[in-house]
């Protein structure tokens, strides 16, 4: 027996830290010492308001903590096998024979043809673990637990960042109408103004109805908006688990101007800690370490230790007489003498899940390294877009503005004025949006270098 539990050792599997580099190449300067929460509209009330809903009522939340419900079960189980196993059981056998097999005894009646047995037993079994099987077992289980929380919290993160994300949009829609609602009053403006000159005579009626034109294009442009606020109104009900009439109540609110914060400086190696899939991938590789311990530890034999203490009588008024007690003390030894390979497999089969979990390991860590390395690039080039978009806008408004001025003057022609608008309003759409850019940049950095509770449940 011995000899067998030594032909199958566990394998050495070495599961080595993942080399990080010491910077990130997009990061800004290391003085920036912005909160993490800054990235996020904690600002702005319907976020509070959506965010609070959703960790309440979100069914993807919900489904999470159940399987942390789960995990620790198994760990509570785990750790019972540990403790002994106390049973009671009670029994009533009713027993025919053949009292010829008695000869001469059974013939004359001194064995009775049928007999009924009365019994009742406390039974305690314990393993002692003597070789670790049932502890690794526990420690596998109590792995998974931080497993399951760690995929909790990747999940709640993934939920505050699509309800800010949406808010956001919300916001960038908000930005874009108000733009458009100038280009609107500009554009009815001009269209007065070409009345005006028509009505004097200096000037033909075309330029009244292509400014006229003008305004009836950017209310379509307008009207189109309407489209976009539905699918965010329908994924924020998804998200938070409220209905419609809640969550435009909530995105109706004031809010402040996006204005995108500067980003924080962080480091490759705080990823480890602080992105939840990196630990729940380092939490699934520690239970498969102990998965693989607890499978080589089968090779080893299991003691028992059994106690059984009871009452057995042949007529119920004698089942609680003193001669009725009756005990048993065992202990047992068993293990693998002749298997067919049934322990090695599962060693092998544990040894390959351990393999696994760390390619799963590695994975997340890289994982993390690049949404880090792709959000703090894609703050840095929103960031510039929005800052030539702003500057183009304000430029163009300029432009627009001096080309009505000279029109007024008779020193432009209505054209150039309505070139100038026109560019002038596509750029105030253009610079809205490129400010949300920057803001949803921010979320993504945000959920890529591990988030943190903002304005969710606090």
């Amino acid at each position: 027996m011995l000899a067998g539990c030594m032909a199958h050792p566990a394998p050495e599997i070495a599961t080595p830290t993942p080399d990080l580099p010491e910077a990130f190449f997009f990061a800004p300067d290391a003085d920036a010492q912005t909160a993490l929460s800054a990235l996020m509209p904690i600002d702005d009330p319907a976020y509070s308001a959506l965010a609070d809903a959703a960790i309440a009522e979100a069914s993807s939340l919900a489904e999470a903590l159940a399987r942390i419900d789960s995990a620790r079960a198994g760990a509570r189980r785990a750790g019972a096998e540990r403790l002994p196993n106390i049973t009671a059981d009670g029994s009533v056998r009713q027993t025919r024979i053949n009292t010829n097999q008695f000869g001469q005894a059974g013939r004359q009646g001194f064995v009775p043809r049928e007999q009924t047995t009365y019994g009742a037993n406390i039974t305690a079994s314990w393993d002692p673990d003597i070789f670790g099987q049932i502890k690794a077992q526990e420690r596998a289980a109590l792995a998974r637990i931080d497993a399951a929380s760690a995929q909790a919290q990747g999940v709640r993160l993934a939920l505050l960042a699509e309800i800010a994300g949406s808010v956001t949009d919300w916001r960038v829609l908000d930005a874009r109408a108000a733009a458009i609602n100038a280009d609107v009053a500009a554009a009815k403006q001009l269209a007065s103004l070409a009345k005006v000159r028509e009505d004097a005579g200096i000037a033909p009626g075309f330029d009244r109805v292509r400014a006229e034109a003008t305004a009836s294009s950017s209310a379509v442009r307008l009207a189109a908006l309407d489209s976009e606020r539905a699918r965010l109104i329908g994924r924020l009900v998804t998200l938070t688990g409220q209905d419609a009439a809640s969550v435009r109540a909530a995105l109706d609110t004031a809010a402040p101007i996006l204005a995108p914060n500067t980003p924080p400086a962080s480091l490759p190696s705080e990823l480890l800690a602080n992105r939840p899939d990196v630990a729940a991938a380092a939490a699934n590789l520690a239970a498969s370490d102990t998965d693989l311990a607890a499978a080589a530890r089968a090779r080893f034999p299991r003691i028992t230790l059994t106690g059984i203490i009871g009452l057995a009588a042949f007529q119920p008024e004698n089942f609680f007489d003193e001669d009725s007690i009756i005990g048993t003390l065992t202990g047992a030894i068993a293990g693998p003498l002749l298997d067919f390979g049934r322990v090695a497999a599962e060693i092998d089969g544990a040894a390959a899940d351990k393999r696994a979990a760390f390619a799963a390991y590695r994975g997340a860590v890289f994982q993390a390294l690049g949404d880090a390395e792709t959000a703090y690039g894609l703050v840095t080039a929103a960031d510039e877009e929005a800052r030539l978009t702003v500057s183009e806008r304000d430029q163009l408004n300029r432009a627009a503005a001096l080309s009505e001025t000279r029109y007024r003057a008779g020193l432009a022609s209505f054209l150039e004025v309505l070139e100038d608008r026109r560019a002038a309003d596509a750029s105030g759409e253009r610079s809205a949006a490129a400010l949300g850019r920057a803001a949803r940049a921010r979320i993504l950095l945000w959920q890529s270098l591990g988030g943190d509770d903002s304005g969710a449940g606090n």
